[in-house]
């Protein structure tokens, strides 16, 4: 689970960690009020609140210096879009004074299967690059959980970044108050980026990242109330509610499929004959056509989605409740949208027998003829 940066800047001042002075504004006018109250004259920064990185590149993130320039700016800001979520709020925070910037991040190391701390003195909007193109100056330590954070363990990091004993004294309560925040809140995620160095001689986290593990969500109830789903994440928390598996990605070809293994079989299949798909959907081993036609209806609502491919291997499954279930979606959900079913297993020739009484469904009898009727389906749809 993705949080907003006000919110994690509140989890952070909870746990000891210096964040900037700043006023959470879901309009212009709110933000021209807050400006007026905090700030006066001076600068400002207003920025985008939506639950993707690279505001900054997009334009979601400014620096305004008077009463006026904070309301255009808050205008143009939250009219717009970043990676197709629309803003809603911005935060209008201190303008600091930064002499150095730096990252800290704590997440998962799979596999290693432990807490992985990463620092680095070059922090800031590139930190993807410094990892990919200078991961030399991306530190990486890895935490022991039966010794965590201690101040001995913390002081030596800090020490990575820091030769000021003063400074490396501060970063190591900041780096003992994210482990914190990671153990004792199920995070799987705890980022700083910038963690800024102030011309004054503080630090200052002035970008919070935090995500939370969704199998730990129900020890945190508190968590679920911070909890700001997007459209694509309604549906996975609709789909997972109705006893799917469900994972949403940027093609356009709806995957039905049961069984995990096979779902990522199929996928491959798309994507190794050109097409991308636009989702992982498994619908488990049940029988019940009505778990059927919620599955359909749940891929019709992607409007991404232009040509949906079903392959369905019957073992405990049943081909012809599947195909009952299709039948029933396809009269509940009036769509042009292409539809390829594969059915093969326990009633397959009934279930194939079923669907040939209705053309919109295109029968295939193997997975690569279903793939190719699928990608040649969508072709003929741009034709």
């Amino acid at each position: 689970m993705k949080i907003q940066e006000y919110q994690a800047k509140e989890i952070f001042s909870r746990y000891g960690i210096p964040v900037e002075k700043h006023t959470l504004c879901n309009t212009a006018a709110d933000v021209t009020a807050a400006y007026q109250r905090e700030f006066g004259t001076g600068k400002a920064v207003v920025k985008a609140q939506v639950l993707t990185g690279g505001r900054g590149k997009a334009g979601g993130v400014a620096v305004v210096n008077n009463e006026q320039d904070a309301r255009e700016q808050a205008q143009r800001i939250l009219g717009m879009s970043i990676k197709g979520l629309p803003v809603r709020k911005v935060l209008l925070s201190e303008a600091v004074d930064i002499a150095a910037e730096y990252y800290v991040g704590l997440t998962v190391d799979r596999q290693a299967r432990t807490a992985l701390l990463m620092l680095s003195a070059s922090g800031g909007m590139d930190i993807e690059q410094v990892a990919a193109l200078t991961p030399e100056k991306l530190i990486r330590f890895p935490i022991d959980p039966f010794v965590g954070m201690p101040d001995y363990v913390a002081r030596r990091l800090a020490f990575s970044l820091f030769g000021d004993k003063e400074h490396a004294l501060r970063i190591g309560r900041i780096l003992q108050a994210i482990y914190r925040i990671y153990t004792n809140e199920d995070a799987s995620l705890v980022e700083i980026n910038p963690l800024a160095l102030t011309t004054g001689g503080e630090l200052v986290a002035i970008d919070a990242k935090i995500m939370f593990d969704d199998n730990a969500l129900y020890r945190h109830p508190h968590l679920r109330d911070l909890q700001e789903l997007t459209e694509v994440e309604k549906i996975e928390a609709e789909a997972k509610e109705k006893g799917f598996s469900y994972v949403h990605t940027e093609g356009d070809i709806g995957c039905m499929v049961n069984g995990a293994g096979l779902a990522m079989t199929t996928m491959d299949m798309i994507k190794l004959n050109g097409g991308e798909p636009a989702n992982f959907l498994d619908i488990g081993g049940s029988s019940n056509p009505d778990k059927v036609t919620e599955a359909m209806k749940l891929l019709m609502r992607d409007r991404q989605v232009r040509v949906v491919l079903i392959n369905i291997f019957g073992g405990i499954t049943r081909c012809d409740d599947v195909a009952l279930g299709l039948i029933h979606a396809s009269e509940q959900v009036k769509s042009d949208i292409p539809i390829v079913v594969r059915l093969t297993g326990t009633n397959e020739e009934q279930g194939r027998e079923l669907l040939r009484d209705y053309p919109r469904f295109q029968i295939a009898t193997t997975m690569r003829e279903a793939t190719l009727m699928a990608l040649n389906a969508k072709k003929n749809l741009k034709n």
